[in-house]
Protein backbone atom coordinates (compact mmCIF):
# COMPACT_ATOMS: atom_id res chain seq x y z
CA UNK A 1 0.00 0.00 0.00
CA UNK A 2 1.34 3.26 -0.79
CA UNK A 3 3.18 5.45 1.99
CA UNK A 4 3.89 8.30 0.46
CA UNK A 5 1.31 9.76 -1.70
CA UNK A 6 -1.37 12.16 -0.68
CA UNK A 7 -4.38 12.19 -3.62
CA UNK A 8 -5.79 15.84 -3.90
CA UNK A 9 -8.96 17.20 -6.00
CA UNK A 10 -9.49 20.80 -6.02
CA UNK A 11 -13.05 20.82 -6.82
CA UNK A 12 -14.56 23.81 -8.78
CA UNK A 13 -18.08 24.83 -7.85
CA UNK A 14 -20.74 26.55 -8.71
CA UNK A 15 -22.52 28.53 -6.56
CA UNK A 16 -27.15 28.27 -6.75
CA UNK A 17 -27.51 30.47 -3.97
CA UNK A 18 -25.53 32.40 -1.66
CA UNK A 19 -23.94 31.11 1.14
CA UNK A 20 -22.47 32.79 4.57
CA UNK A 21 -18.62 32.06 5.69
CA UNK A 22 -20.72 30.42 8.61
CA UNK A 23 -22.44 27.63 6.38
CA UNK A 24 -19.45 26.97 4.50
CA UNK A 25 -17.80 23.96 6.26
CA UNK A 26 -21.85 22.67 6.65
CA UNK A 27 -22.77 22.84 2.53
CA UNK A 28 -19.35 21.63 1.48
CA UNK A 29 -19.35 18.81 4.14
CA UNK A 30 -22.64 17.69 3.62
CA UNK A 31 -22.27 17.78 -0.27
CA UNK A 32 -19.57 15.38 0.49
CA UNK A 33 -20.91 12.73 2.52
CA UNK A 34 -24.40 12.93 0.57
CA UNK A 35 -21.95 12.17 -2.56
CA UNK A 36 -19.71 9.38 -1.02
CA UNK A 37 -22.77 7.54 0.60
CA UNK A 38 -23.81 6.38 -3.08
CA UNK A 39 -21.63 3.97 -2.80
CA UNK A 40 -22.81 1.22 -0.77
CA UNK A 41 -19.22 0.54 0.91
CA UNK A 42 -18.50 3.89 1.98
CA UNK A 43 -22.12 4.14 3.30
CA UNK A 44 -21.82 1.66 5.06
CA UNK A 45 -18.15 2.82 6.60
CA UNK A 46 -19.96 6.25 7.03
CA UNK A 47 -22.70 4.28 9.28
CA UNK A 48 -19.91 2.48 11.43
CA UNK A 49 -18.55 6.14 12.53
CA UNK A 50 -14.97 5.35 11.70
CA UNK A 51 -12.27 6.93 10.60
CA UNK A 52 -12.36 8.95 7.78
CA UNK A 53 -9.36 9.04 5.55
CA UNK A 54 -9.79 12.32 3.96
CA UNK A 55 -9.94 16.05 5.17
CA UNK A 56 -10.94 19.23 3.27
CA UNK A 57 -10.88 22.69 3.16
CA UNK A 58 -13.16 25.60 2.65
CA UNK A 59 -14.17 27.79 -0.06
CA UNK A 60 -11.61 29.56 -2.21
CA UNK A 61 -10.91 32.46 -2.86
CA UNK A 62 -12.26 34.32 0.82
CA UNK A 63 -14.69 37.03 0.15
CA UNK A 64 -14.51 39.99 2.28
CA UNK A 65 -17.84 40.24 2.97
CA UNK A 66 -17.92 36.48 4.09
CA UNK A 67 -20.55 35.89 1.40
CA UNK A 68 -20.08 33.55 -1.14
CA UNK A 69 -22.17 34.93 -4.16
CA UNK A 70 -24.65 33.06 -6.16
CA UNK A 71 -23.76 32.88 -9.73
CA UNK A 72 -20.16 32.49 -8.99
CA UNK A 73 -17.44 29.78 -8.95
CA UNK A 74 -15.30 28.83 -5.68
CA UNK A 75 -13.33 25.87 -5.34
CA UNK A 76 -12.48 23.72 -2.56
CA UNK A 77 -9.74 21.28 -1.57
CA UNK A 78 -9.92 17.50 -1.06
CA UNK A 79 -7.76 15.26 0.09
CA UNK A 80 -6.95 11.37 0.90
CA UNK A 81 -4.86 8.95 1.48
CA UNK A 82 -6.06 6.18 -0.50
CA UNK A 83 -5.49 5.96 -3.54
CA UNK A 84 -8.63 4.26 -4.86
CA UNK A 85 -11.02 6.17 -2.57
CA UNK A 86 -9.93 9.09 -4.42
CA UNK A 87 -10.76 7.64 -7.89
CA UNK A 88 -14.27 7.12 -6.51
CA UNK A 89 -14.43 9.93 -4.77
CA UNK A 90 -13.69 11.67 -8.27
CA UNK A 91 -16.20 9.75 -10.53
CA UNK A 92 -18.64 10.39 -7.48
CA UNK A 93 -18.15 14.31 -7.76
CA UNK A 94 -18.26 14.27 -11.63
CA UNK A 95 -21.51 13.06 -11.90
CA UNK A 96 -23.27 16.45 -11.09
CA UNK A 97 -25.09 14.62 -7.87
CA UNK A 98 -28.05 17.43 -7.41
CA UNK A 99 -27.60 19.54 -4.62
CA UNK A 100 -29.64 22.20 -3.57
CA UNK A 101 -26.38 25.06 -3.17
CA UNK A 102 -23.90 23.78 -5.51
CA UNK A 103 -22.56 21.88 -8.51
CA UNK A 104 -19.15 21.10 -9.16
CA UNK A 105 -18.44 22.12 -12.98
CA UNK A 106 -14.61 20.85 -12.73
CA UNK A 107 -12.00 18.53 -10.76
CA UNK A 108 -8.41 19.32 -10.86
CA UNK A 109 -6.15 16.23 -9.71
CA UNK A 110 -2.74 16.08 -8.14
CA UNK A 111 -0.63 13.64 -6.40
CA UNK A 112 1.96 14.46 -3.84
CA UNK A 113 4.49 12.57 -2.93
CA UNK A 114 5.88 12.33 0.44
CA UNK A 115 8.64 15.32 1.32
CA UNK A 116 10.22 17.24 3.73
CA UNK A 117 7.80 19.31 6.03
CA UNK A 118 9.32 22.30 7.80
CA UNK A 119 6.05 24.25 8.26
CA UNK A 120 2.35 23.65 8.78
CA UNK A 121 -0.58 26.11 9.40
CA UNK A 122 -4.02 25.08 9.96
CA UNK A 123 -5.83 26.50 7.19
CA UNK A 124 -9.15 25.74 9.29
CA UNK A 125 -9.57 25.55 12.78
CA UNK A 126 -7.81 22.30 14.85
CA UNK A 127 -10.53 21.04 17.36
CA UNK A 128 -9.55 18.76 19.82
CA UNK A 129 -11.63 17.58 22.86
CA UNK A 130 -10.78 17.41 26.23
CA UNK A 131 -11.87 14.45 28.97
CA UNK A 132 -13.34 17.18 30.99
CA UNK A 133 -16.90 17.63 31.05
CA UNK A 134 -19.25 20.76 32.16
CA UNK A 135 -21.76 20.91 34.28
CA UNK A 136 -24.13 19.93 31.65
CA UNK A 137 -22.25 16.94 30.95
CA UNK A 138 -21.52 18.07 27.54
CA UNK A 139 -18.06 17.79 25.65
CA UNK A 140 -15.44 20.61 25.60
CA UNK A 141 -12.96 21.20 23.31
CA UNK A 142 -8.96 22.24 23.90
CA UNK A 143 -8.54 25.84 24.55
CA UNK A 144 -6.23 27.99 25.97
CA UNK A 145 -8.14 29.25 28.48
CA UNK A 146 -9.91 26.06 29.42
CA UNK A 147 -6.83 23.73 29.53
CA UNK A 148 -3.64 25.87 28.74
CA UNK A 149 -1.46 22.23 28.56
CA UNK A 150 0.55 22.43 25.33
CA UNK A 151 1.94 19.18 26.19
CA UNK A 152 -1.91 17.12 26.72
CA UNK A 153 -2.74 18.98 23.15
CA UNK A 154 0.29 18.02 21.58
CA UNK A 155 0.18 14.23 23.11
CA UNK A 156 -3.99 14.01 21.69
CA UNK A 157 -2.69 15.48 18.39
CA UNK A 158 -0.07 12.94 17.93
CA UNK A 159 -1.58 9.92 19.27
CA UNK A 160 -4.79 10.87 16.77
CA UNK A 161 -2.54 10.71 14.48
CA UNK A 162 -0.86 7.40 15.06
CA UNK A 163 -4.82 5.60 15.75
CA UNK A 164 -4.83 7.07 12.27
CA UNK A 165 -1.74 5.48 10.53
CA UNK A 166 -2.01 2.19 12.37
CA UNK A 167 -6.15 1.87 10.87
CA UNK A 168 -5.15 2.40 7.35
CA UNK A 169 -1.71 1.61 7.17
CA UNK A 170 -2.16 -1.93 9.46
CA UNK A 171 1.35 -1.06 11.16
CA UNK A 172 2.57 0.41 14.25
CA UNK A 173 4.85 4.06 14.14
CA UNK A 174 7.07 3.91 17.10
CA UNK A 175 8.00 7.42 17.65
CA UNK A 176 11.05 8.41 19.88
CA UNK A 177 9.24 12.13 20.59
CA UNK A 178 6.31 14.01 19.95
CA UNK A 179 6.31 14.97 16.13
CA UNK A 180 6.02 18.84 16.83
CA UNK A 181 8.64 20.59 17.48
CA UNK A 182 7.06 23.80 18.40
CA UNK A 183 3.33 24.61 18.21
CA UNK A 184 2.18 28.55 17.85
CA UNK A 185 -1.35 29.12 18.93
CA UNK A 186 -2.52 31.75 16.09
CA UNK A 187 -5.51 32.73 17.09
CA UNK A 188 -6.42 35.37 19.79
CA UNK A 189 -10.09 34.02 20.67
CA UNK A 190 -11.42 30.25 20.15
CA UNK A 191 -12.18 29.95 16.18
CA UNK A 192 -15.53 27.86 15.09
CA UNK A 193 -16.84 25.88 12.58
CA UNK A 194 -20.86 25.73 12.50
CA UNK A 195 -22.40 22.71 11.71
CA UNK A 196 -26.35 22.19 11.23
CA UNK A 197 -28.20 18.59 12.85
CA UNK A 198 -31.45 17.84 12.97
CA UNK A 199 -33.34 15.76 15.94
CA UNK A 200 -37.00 15.18 16.51
CA UNK A 201 -37.74 17.57 13.23
CA UNK A 202 -35.96 20.26 15.21
CA UNK A 203 -32.74 21.81 13.44
CA UNK A 204 -30.05 23.53 15.26
CA UNK A 205 -26.60 25.14 14.59
CA UNK A 206 -23.80 23.03 16.87
CA UNK A 207 -20.83 25.14 16.68
CA UNK A 208 -17.00 23.23 17.39
CA UNK A 209 -14.35 25.02 18.88
CA UNK A 210 -10.59 25.08 17.85
CA UNK A 211 -7.58 26.96 17.40
CA UNK A 212 -5.49 28.14 14.49
CA UNK A 213 -1.98 26.74 14.82
CA UNK A 214 1.62 27.17 13.22
CA UNK A 215 3.43 24.33 13.61
CA UNK A 216 6.89 23.06 13.31
CA UNK A 217 7.71 19.28 13.18
CA UNK A 218 10.92 17.67 13.73
CA UNK A 219 13.28 16.53 11.63
CA UNK A 220 13.42 12.21 12.24
CA UNK A 221 11.18 10.11 10.27
CA UNK A 222 8.58 9.44 12.23
CA UNK A 223 7.67 12.83 12.72
CA UNK A 224 8.33 13.47 9.05
CA UNK A 225 5.78 10.81 8.45
CA UNK A 226 3.02 12.06 10.94
CA UNK A 227 3.41 15.31 9.61
CA UNK A 228 2.86 14.24 6.47
CA UNK A 229 -0.10 12.10 7.35
CA UNK A 230 -1.48 15.42 8.43
CA UNK A 231 -1.97 16.77 5.34
CA UNK A 232 -3.64 13.43 3.74
CA UNK A 233 -6.46 13.23 7.20
CA UNK A 234 -6.45 16.17 8.85
CA UNK A 235 -4.86 16.95 11.94
CA UNK A 236 -7.20 16.37 14.89
CA UNK A 237 -10.88 15.57 15.76
CA UNK A 238 -14.26 16.87 13.46
CA UNK A 239 -12.31 16.30 10.00
CA UNK A 240 -15.29 15.24 8.45
CA UNK A 241 -16.94 18.89 9.15
CA UNK A 242 -13.92 20.90 7.96
CA UNK A 243 -11.73 20.74 10.61
CA UNK A 244 -8.06 20.40 10.71
CA UNK A 245 -7.24 20.98 6.93
CA UNK A 246 -3.55 21.93 7.10
CA UNK A 247 -1.43 24.11 4.36
CA UNK A 248 2.09 23.30 4.69
CA UNK A 249 5.82 25.10 3.87
CA UNK A 250 8.81 23.29 2.70
CA UNK A 251 11.99 23.59 2.16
Amino acid sequence: MEKSKIFELKCITYLKKDISFEDTFDVISKYINFSICKKDEYLEKHNKNIFNNFCFGGFMPLEKDKIYKKGNNYSFTFRTIDEEFAKNVYSLFRANIDNQYLQIVDIKQKEIKNYFISELYSATPVVMSIKKKDLQDRQLFWTLEKSGDIIELQNQLQDNLLKKYEEFFGEKLIPTQNFIQLLEIKNHKPQYIFFKTTKNEIQKKVALIGNKFRIVPNEDEVSQKLAFLSLGVGLGEKISYGAGFLIVKSI
